[in-house]
This record gives C-alpha cells, structure tokens and sequence, in this order.
C-alpha cells in the first residue's frame, strides 16, 4: 500500500515516516504544499495524510484542488485546528477522515485500517461474480473454475493500482511511476507482458488498451 505524508513539523513528520515504513507500507513524504500538489498531480497514491497548516498551499485547499481533479484517493487530514467548523470544512471538501494533533500512534494506525477496510485496499476484493483478489497472499479466486491463481509482486500490484482507479484511463507513465516508484523502471514491453498476463486470468474485456495512451480497467 502505497501513502503520501504531507508534513510541516520535522520531529512529526520523522515520527510518522519511521513508524509507517516500520508497519511495511511505502511511503512518499514532503513538508510543502505545492510540491506535494506537484507529486500527486502526478502519482498516484492508495492514502493521503495531510497536514492542514503547511507552508504554499495548505492542505485543505490541496485536497480541494485534488478532488476538482476527480481524484479520490482516501484522505485523512493531519491537524491541529480543532473547531466544529474546521472539521465539517474537511469533510465537505472531500476528506474521509480527521485526526486531531496531538495523537497517538495507535489511532493513526487504528484510523488507516479503517479507510483500509471502506476503500478495499488490503484483504479480498470482489472483481466479479466469479472472481475475487486476496490482496494479502496475491492470489486470484476463480470460483466458476475452482481455480487459484498466484500472481507475482508485480502482477498484484498492477491489479490492485486498477482496483483502486476503476474505469479510469491511466497512462502508462502513472503506472510505471507508482508500481516502480522505489525500483529502476522497466521497459515499456516488460509492463506489456504483465498486463498480458492479468488479461488471460481476468478476461481480455476486463483491460482496454488505450492506443497511445494507456490502459483503462473495466468494471464491466
């Protein structure tokens, strides 16, 4: 699972980096509102964690801009505003959760689980009626032909990325960028062979090819 941190207070943001990358997740970090518009209008993330009072662009109006994009990534806003009107003014613009500083780490990570569990990025995920994706032990279900599929790290990652971006057009330059984003990149026809794959398991409809672009994963 891949998370944003946008982070202003240095001791903070060190403490949240080390404890999250301790829990196994990959993260991308940044203290600055405009770099990290600049990131996500260009990566794709599984989970926000935003600060709301940072330097640029705080990240309130970030997410506002975020979700003009139509993106929906899960959001949980880091803050130390802590009145009834800050907190319905984060949820209005979009975000799904609201921690108040100071917190514990325990809620942090209790509050990750539950966006984990609403938005379907961890455990199993229903594809079809006849297929699911166990998203811990990436392996596909196939109860029509009693089947299970192991997937390699990289076919589960690709899959999952789809899950979390259904009927979306995704160039091929996000797709490398977020599966690859800690690992040197593959060639253009290493990604190809992949999605090749994950088409013979799912059904050659479930992917489009978007000639010149990219890739769009139907919900059929």
């Amino acid at each position: 699972m891949r998370i944003f941190l946008l982070e202003d207070d240095e001791l903070l943001f060190e403490i949240i980096e080390e404890f999250l990358l301790e829990k196994g997740y990959k993260l991308k970090a940044c203290r600055d509102g405009l770099e990290a518009e600049e990131i996500l209008l260009h990566q794709k993330f599984d989970l926000l964690l935003l600060d709301v009072q940072v330097p640029s662009l705080n990240g309130f109006e970030l997410l506002k801009s975020l979700r003009a994009l139509s993106d929906k990534t899960p959001a949980i806003f880091i803050t130390a505003l802590n009145s009834s009107k800050d907190l319905k003014y984060g949820f209005e613009i979009g975000g799904d959760d609201y921690i108040k500083k100071p917190f514990d780490l325990d809620e942090l990570e209790a509050r990750i689980e539950n966006i984990k569990k609403h938005h379907h990025l961890s455990h199993s995920i229903e594809i079809s009626q006849s297929l699911s994706f166990e998203c811990n032990q990436c392996v596909l279900y196939d109860r029509e032909k009693q089947l299970k599929i192991a997937l390699t790290q990289k076919e589960s990652a690709i899959l999952l990325f789809f899950l979390s971006h259904p009927n979306q057009i995704l160039s091929i330059q996000e797709i490398m960028n977020n599966i690859w984003a800690y690992d040197y990149a593959p060639s253009e026809s290493t990604l190809r062979s992949y999605i090749k794959n994950l088409r013979r398991y799912l059904g050659f409809e479930r992917i489009s090819n978007i000639k010149g672009v990219g890739y769009r994963f139907n919900t059929i």
